[in-house]
């Protein structure tokens, strides 16, 4: 029986309008109401993830920056994963040519939240972020300088050849084994994510560490996603479905797929697996 349910945010709990279907809300708060535990797992920050937290009428724990942080919906910090500041320094030493695309990104309340060396206004998918993000970003130049203290996470975005490319030159780095790499691909937008996390921290491995903590087994996990970083936390899971929208190489695993993310595919797992065998 199903006792966790992790659940990706973009390309999964919401629609290709980033809006939250209703029967996804429903389904999931029908989940918590029977006593299963829902945790939201999801690239983005805590503070970019709180509006849609904040549109589930029932407590969800928060799992946020690819695993680096656990919150639950009050905020309150549970488990904290920060990159070495020596290496992000190592990683921008070595991605002068990606600098325009690049962030860090700290746990703190508000102002200098997010740090850019500068915002590329021209880009749509990096002014949109920029925009919506106003109030937790500031730029400092060179940005290395923000780096006086450990960050969550060093962010990259931009088209996906050129994304793909800076993937194999961390990868390939000497430093590489201080930190781990999490890709998101939208190849239909050409826009990609790459995130520079501390070493074997993923959706993954913070899904095991919490269920561990919360005593659920694996075969108790039934996790949801859509994209390359969903990978690890599908793996994790004793029940991993993937979204009918999903990139290839997750489609082409075997697993359960469920409706895509306009077809409120999250409500139909969270039927299928989690409340027809409570029905019984």
């Amino acid at each position: 029986m199903i006792r966790l349910v992790a659940i990706d945010i973009d390309g999964t709990l919401l629609d290709s309008r980033w809006q939250l279907p209703d029967r996804n809300r429903e389904a999931i708060c029908a989940a918590v109401d029977a006593g299963v535990e829902v945790a939201i797992v999801t690239g983005r920050r805590y503070d970019f993830a709180k509006p849609i937290l904040d549109l589930l009428p029932c407590p969800v724990t928060a799992i946020v920056s690819n695993g680096a942080i656990v919150r639950s919906s009050n905020g309150a910090t549970h488990l904290r994963r920060l990159l070495a500041k020596e290496a992000a320094r190592a990683v921008f030493e070595a991605t002068r040519a990606y600098r325009d695309g690049a962030a860090i990104i700290f746990d703190r309340p508000r102002d200098g939240q997010v740090v850019f060396e500068r915002i590329d206004w021209s880009h749509p998918s990096r002014r949109g972020y920029a925009e919506r993000n106003r109030a937790f970003i500031v730029e400092v130049d060179p940005i290395e300088s923000a780096l006086t203290e450990d960050p969550i996470q060093v962010m990259f975005n931009g088209s996906v050849a050129p994304m793909r490319e800076l993937v194999a030159l961390l990868r390939a780095l000497p430093a590489s084994g201080a930190f781990e790499v999490a890709v998101t691909e939208y190849e239909d937008r050409d826009f990609s994510l790459v995130d520079v996390l501390p070493a074997g921290c993923t959706k993954g491995s913070t899904l095991q560490d919490w269920a561990s903590r919360r005593g659920y087994a694996r075969a108790e996990v039934m996790a949801l996603g859509d994209n390359l970083n969903d990978l690890e936390m599908l793996e994790a899971a004793g029940l991993p479905v993937v979204m009918a929208n999903a990139v290839p190489s997750l489609l082409e695993r075997g697993w359960h797929i469920t409706g895509t993310n306009d077809e409120a595919g999250v409500a139909a797992a969270i039927d299928r697996f989690v409340l027809a065998s409570r029905d019984r």
